[in-house]
């Protein structure tokens, strides 16, 4: 029984890649992860070398979390992607063929999140790297001090910023598994990581302020991109990550409760 399990899941997996791989979106989207996450970055970390720091010897800028910015852009494709694999069945009417082939409905959500988080990890480390090389060059053309790459606050930046699109991704398919709408997915989805953001700052007291952001997915997620004195943060690196953990478990959790007690 347990290699049979093992085989329907392996060709659970290889059912999901197989339609994701074969959709013209899914690249669009990943380039477009690739491109914002790179572009985005290098734009910020130009600004500040075109002279927001008079002396770049003595900056105390946080150059791999400035580099990095792209990351907050990159999320949207990566949202949109994770939504799209789960609502596209559900607007086409395929998800019932999916589920004839495939009863064991955790393991179709299972087998899309190992799919869409590979992809996203893939997409998501070029992105990283890319973003971390252009703003090397962009701080050295201009005689600022270059982070190591292997250094281990920039490698937890780096890694950080790659789990962080992985679980941004798996809140959008949790939330488009349990709302099974693709407009009302990506809407929902997209206002926990742009719109919420917004509304923490807004708030008047600074205490509810500062709270608000430790419990807001990408305000307590990007935490990990601080290299430069990260205690002064709302939330700890680690931490931040937790809290976006905690909204990816949440969502696939209702992901999955859906999916198990409503027909397709």
């Amino acid at each position: 029984m347990t290699g049979r399990g093992a085989g329907r899941g392996l060709g659970a997996v290889h059912a999901e890649w197989t339609k994701l791989r074969t959709l013209p979106s899914t690249w669009w989207l990943l380039l477009a992860v690739v491109a914002l996450t790179v572009a985005a970055g290098a734009m910020v970390t130009a600004a500040l070398s075109a002279g927001d720091c008079p002396d770049p010897a003595a900056c105390h800028e946080d150059t791999v979390k400035l580099s990095l910015t792209g990351v907050w852009l990159g999320q949207g494709a990566v949202v949109v992607l994770a939504v799209l694999a789960m609502s596209g069945e559900y607007g086409t009417g395929t998800i019932r063929t999916t589920l004839a082939a495939e009863p064991g409905r955790v393991r179709v959500l299972a087998a899309k999140a190992l799919v869409v988080c590979g992809l996203t990890v893939a997409a998501g480390a070029v992105g990283v790297v890319g973003s971390l090389f252009a703003g090397r060059e962009l701080l050295a053309a201009d005689g600022f001090p270059v982070p190591g790459l292997m250094a281990g606050a920039t490698l937890r930046a780096a890694a950080g910023s790659v789990l962080y699109l992985a679980l941004a991704a798996l809140v959008g398919l949790g939330v488009a598994t349990a709302l099974r709408d693709t407009a009302a997915a990506a809407t929902t989805a997209l206002a926990l990581f742009y719109a919420l953001p917004l509304l923490a700052g807004l708030l008047a007291d600074p205490d509810w302020r500062e709270r608000a952001e430790e419990l807001t997915p990408s305000t307590a997620g990007l935490a990990i991109q601080a290299t430069v004195h990260p205690e002064r943060l709302p939330i700890g690196p680690w931490a931040g990550i937790g809290v976006l953990g905690g909204y990816a478990a949440a969502a696939l959790l209702a992901g999955a409760l859906v999916l198990r007690s409503r027909d397709a």
